[in-house]
């Protein structure tokens, strides 16, 4: 049985990553929209990656890089940086609300309920880890400590089940369904989303000098 919800976002982020089980019991029985699942937690959540890269990017990658006493300098400016920043946010954000879809359109087919508001419960709050541990980005040296976001993918198979109903037998096949399936739509997404950045920011030009 589910017991006292956490007080605030902090105390549902800590619930989420220690117990996630017990967790996803009480989102799914709290009433909820999807708009409001989208303001209140992935729109606030899917800011901190690109505003940590953007930080560590402008903070320590604006000298340039030297390499046998020549210096190769990639100076973008801060208009690039700020639109790949924006772009970043835009496609998460995105991401987020399509997954969602897919989620719940697939629901059925692995046994599960169609259900959308579960489905963007799913999807944001089973992306906290990978919110969270994007923060790594703010100091280019611990960025490989980003891949704890991997933990996220426990969070998707833990919460498949008692969110949208699917059998756990099928829990990994769905997982990995949703998976490439979020890949293909940040890839399209990545892509559109560049293509527009580009317009009002051009990427930097590499030189190279002593």
């Amino acid at each position: 049985m589910a017991s006292t919800p956490p007080s605030g976002m902090v105390g549902r982020i800590k619930a989420i990553l220690t117990d996630p089980k017990s967790e996803f019991a009480r989102i799914d029985a709290e009433p909820m929209t999807v708009s409001g699942i989208m303001t209140g937690w992935v729109v606030p959540l899917a800011a901190i990656g690109p505003l940590a890269r953007l930080i560590g990017t402008m903070a320590f990658a604006s000298g340039g890089i030297s390499i046998g006493g020549v210096t190769i300098t990639a100076a973008p400016s801060t208009s690039y940086l700020v639109a790949s920043a924006i772009t970043q946010y835009i496609g998460a954000v995105i991401g987020a609300y399509v997954c969602a879809l897919i989620v719940s359109a697939l629901a059925p087919t692995f046994g599960g309920q169609k259900d959308p508001v579960k489905a963007m419960k799913l999807v944001a709050y089973g992306g906290t880890a990978a919110y969270i541990a994007s923060i790594f980005a703010i100091v280019p040296a611990l960025g490989l400590l980003a891949f704890l976001g991997l933990y996220s993918l426990y969070l998707f198979y833990v919460g498949l089940p008692v969110l949208m109903k699917s059998p756990e037998d099928k829990s990994i096949v769905y997982l990995i369904v949703i998976v490439i399936a979020y890949i293909v739509v940040m890839m399209v997404a990545g892509v559109l989303l560049g293509m527009a950045s580009a317009v009002f920011a051009p990427a930097p030009v590499v030189t190279i000098g002593n």
